[in-house]
């Protein structure tokens, strides 16, 4: 059964019985709106194709979510006259061809000078950065050598825009989905990419903690949160397993984990990037926004 608190409320009061069933056929108030807004939610802009992106822009706008990311720059613009911001700036280098492999190197250091560019332009701070996929015999000394020396390259650069790089760690489980999982991908341990960041030793280099990859690499995801938080610069959702909605059919308990992330103080912004199951979308999305606003 799956339950919201309102509606719980609701039937109480009334002293009826509220029927809401899970997954496809949940029902979540159509006036939901984020009120405590205690967690800055965005909206990973890619999860909802085919929706046009100013479509979904204004549901964000009506549900109370403050930003967009994962959206083409040409919309930004738009989504900003909507009164949204972008939360989260791509990298350019993508998360297949990284700076782990050395002959990746200045693409790498190219494009991520690029983004920092466009987030510093439009008042973005925070700019996605990957490892990269191996290469066939890649060591994992080698491999971190190579990803360090690329992200020193552009601190000066990162640091002089005061944009913040945000290193995302991905799951190499789930080989389902392109989208799901990513096997082959370097950076597929978060303690791993901790270590990384700590070599680049600049505060313009921090974690991008996707809750859902997590979950799957590595767990114990509120002990993690509370020992990188200072670390951290920027979350992603998702329920696990099937990267699907925050709802009861999942294992992740989201709202003590969004406790856990305002627990630290954080004042970033935690972005929704699940890709919807239920048969409405915007109820899906209204759902976890409601979800999250602990």
């Amino acid at each position: 059964m799956h339950i919201t608190r309102r509606n719980a409320l609701k039937a109480g009061a009334l002293g009826l019985a509220t029927t809401v069933t899970a997954h496809a056929d949940a029902k979540v108030d159509s006036d939901y709106k984020i009120t405590k807004g205690r967690i800055r939610q965005s909206v990973m802009g890619w999860c909802f194709k085919p929706m046009p992106v100013l479509e979904l822009a204004k549901h964000c706008k009506a549900i109370g979510l403050e930003a967009m990311e994962g959206v083409s720059k040409e919309e930004y613009p738009a989504i900003h006259k909507m009164g949204l911001k972008i939360s989260l700036v791509s990298g350019g280098h993508g998360f297949k061809k990284g700076p782990c492999v050395a002959s990746n190197r200045e693409l790498v250091i190219e494009n991520l000078k690029k983004g920092i560019d466009l987030a510093a332009k439009i008042g973005t701070k925070s700019v996605i950065t990957f490892t990269g996929m191996r290469d066939k015999g890649l060591t994992d000394a080698a491999g971190s050598k190579n990803c360090v020396d690329a992200w020193k390259a552009v601190m000066p650069y990162a640091e002089k825009k005061k944009i913040t790089l945000v290193l995302e760690h991905l799951n190499t489980r789930d080989d389902s989905h392109p989208m799901k999982g990513h096997p082959g991908y370097f950076g597929q341990d978060v303690d791993h990419c901790v270590e990384l960041i700590r070599k680049v030793d600049s505060p313009s280099m921090k974690l991008l903690f996707d809750v859902y990859h997590v979950q799957i690499m590595n767990g114990d995801v509120i002990r993690r949160i509370r020992q990188y938080k200072d670390l951290i610069g920027h979350y992603h959702t998702a329920g696990n397993p099937g990267r699907a909605e925050l709802d009861d059919t999942q294992e992740i308990n989201y709202p003590a984990v969004m406790r856990a992330i305002v627990a630290t103080g954080y004042k970033g912004f935690v972005a929704q990037e699940f890709i919807p199951t239920w048969k409405d979308p915007v109820a899906a999305l209204r759902h976890s926004a409601m979800v999250c606003d602990v």
